[in-house]
């Protein structure tokens, strides 16, 4: 890891209706790293990655974006700093193919004002290739691809865009062993590219398989952060089930008081 993080969220805060969905939270990430984050349906994980995406304006915080404020006040500023989302749902178009979905609502042209399906396709194989050696299915539409093969096209899309720092949705729910590990080799590639990926997730083996740190939300404030090789699965559940910080682990606002 560099010194300098991709990404530092400081003491961010959003209230929906009087209730504090996200309390005083600070999260930061660096080049080449992922984060996985936890906690229970409610916890304020979701919320917090949706300021970074620009889904969400936070109440107050401060976000920086390797060393410089960012003004992130809707989708298209994320974007504008190279922060792009993969949401559950992958929102791929099913009816069309991988060349298409990479360039949905961003079209190459010819010089007649014509798509240029060559192109488009061209540029699929190149980014495809670089991510995905053994994507074959450029002629068919996504529907029929794989699971894993969906996963490729969407994080595809985000990476030719230049995305430096993904966001990551469950990436693995609903897939099988086989394709969970393919797209934990697309992981490491990435890793191994600079980007930063903010991994969100229910499954505590797939955070231990895929990141290098975790961070713990409950109630909206963040319990800890902390290496994984320097806490146990059974530690993190701790921190997700009680707030107790073990003491491998950087403790935030919301930890547990300890015991005196």
């Amino acid at each position: 890891m560099t010194a300098k993080p991709l990404v530092e969220m400081r003491n961010i805060s959003i209230a929906f209706g009087g209730i504090r969905a996200v309390d005083h939270a600070s999260l930061d990430l660096f080049p080449g790293e992922v984060v996985g984050l936890l906690g229970h349906n409610g916890a304020g994980k979701s919320t917090l990655i949706k300021i970074l995406s620009g889904a969400y304006r936070r109440d107050s915080g401060d976000i920086y974006i390797t060393g410089e404020k960012a003004e992130i006040n809707n989708p298209r500023d994320a974007k504008k700093y190279g922060i792009e989302t993969i949401y559950q749902t992958l929102a791929l178009a099913d009816n069309v193919d991988a060349a298409a979905n990479l360039f949905l609502g961003r079209e190459l042209k010819t010089r007649w004002g014509t798509l240029d399906d060559v192109s488009m396709e061209a540029e699929a194989r190149k980014v495809m290739g670089r991510l995905n050696p053994r994507f074959r299915r450029f002629k068919e539409p996504v529907i029929k691809l794989s699971g894993g093969q969906r996963q490729s096209v969407a994080i595809a899309r985000a990476i030719y865009f230049n995305a430096r720092i993904l966001i990551m949705d469950e990436p693995t729910a609903a897939l099988g062993p086989q394709e969970t590990a393919q797209v934990g080799e697309l992981v490491k590639q990435l890793k191994a590219e600079g980007i930063g990926i903010f991994l969100i997730s229910h499954d505590i083996h797939d955070v231990f398989d895929l990141a290098d740190r975790v961070c713990v939300m409950k109630n909206g404030q963040v319990v800890g952060t902390a290496r994984t090789s320097d806490v146990t699965q059974d530690e993190v559940l701790g921190m997700i089930i009680l707030g107790k910080c073990p003491p491998g682990a950087v403790p935030g606002p919301g930890a547990m008081p300890m015991a005196a």
